[in-house]
């Protein structure tokens, strides 16, 4: 029996400034995230944690409006 994802609320962030010149634990945030390039977007769940995440960073995240 094939079990449905429950459809939660979730959010597009879109990764769009270096973290080159920043500190390590910005860099870390950012691959945390899940980003791997400059320019990408990710859509993630909406939750604490991960909003918490992009308010640590937001000079190089943005949420795109949901």
């Amino acid at each position: 029996m094939a079990e449905k994802k429950k459809a939660g609320k979730t959010i597009k962030i879109r990764h769009y400034k270096s973290v080159i010149g920043y500190n390590k634990k910005q860099k870390q945030t950012v691959e945390a995230l899940g980003f791997k390039k400059l320019g990408q977007t990710l859509e993630k769940a909406d939750t604490p944690q991960i909003r918490g995440m992009v308010k640590k960073i937001p000079h190089l995240v943005k949420i795109i409006e949901e």
